[in-house]
């Protein structure tokens, strides 16, 4: 019986990942479109994995140069500026599993765990009329393990009946790492990882 429901939400409640390739290439411009290619496919690949991640990977693996904190943080800004202002349309939000939650989040607690930063992330919550839904919104730079295994000691969860929604492999690890039941959404790809079968979201 699932107690407890932790939501990714780029991909699983909003249909965001392709505006998301959009910001990266935007912010990136002015590198080659074959370092951006490559940027792009890590970020397919690790679609959890936070922004700070990634725009480490593309200039340490990809470009082959150091970049400190404030440099990552100064790009992850630029990268926010575009994300606030084209996922607040609405018809970007996947109906099918926030209609769940509309039906199910008095019963159910329910919390959102993301790669997206965590200031957008509750600032998309809002935009969209979704943040009285969850008990709690976190995001990068901190891991969504990290968050995960938190929420869990800090609201006294019991793991055998929690689980967690994603579309990404990253999803299915931070699950894993807290012993926590997986469901595989969006991605066929990832459905051998599922642990739970929740009817509504079938």
């Amino acid at each position: 019986m699932i107690k407890s429901i932790f939501w990714d939400f780029d991909g699983v409640l909003l249909d965001s990942n392709q505006i998301r390739e959009k910001g990266f290439a935007e912010v990136l411009k002015e590198y080659s479109a074959a370092e951006v290619e490559q940027l792009l496919a890590f970020h397919q690949q690790n679609g959890g994995l936070s922004r700070y991640v990634k725009f480490r990977y593309f200039f340490e693996n990809i470009r082959g140069e150091t970049i400190t904190v404030e440099e990552i943080q100064q790009w992850a800004n630029r990268f926010s500026i575009i994300m606030r202002e084209l996922l607040t349309d609405p018809t970007l939000q996947i109906q099918e599993t926030l209609n769940y939650i509309k039906r199910n989040h008095a019963k159910i607690p329910m919390y959102i765990v993301s790669g997206s930063d965590q200031e957008e992330l509750r600032f998309l919550c809002k935009a969209h009329g979704i943040e009285t839904y969850f008990k709690r919104i976190h995001g990068s730079p901190t891991p969504k393990k990290d968050w995960v295994k938190s929420i869990i000691e800090e609201e006294r969860l019991e793991t055998d009946s929690c689980v967690l929604i994603g579309d990404s492999i990253n999803d299915y690890e931070a699950a894993k790492d807290s012993k926590i039941g997986f469901l595989a959404f969006n991605n066929i790809e990832l459905s051998k990882y599922s642990t739970y079968i929740i009817n509504e979201l079938a």
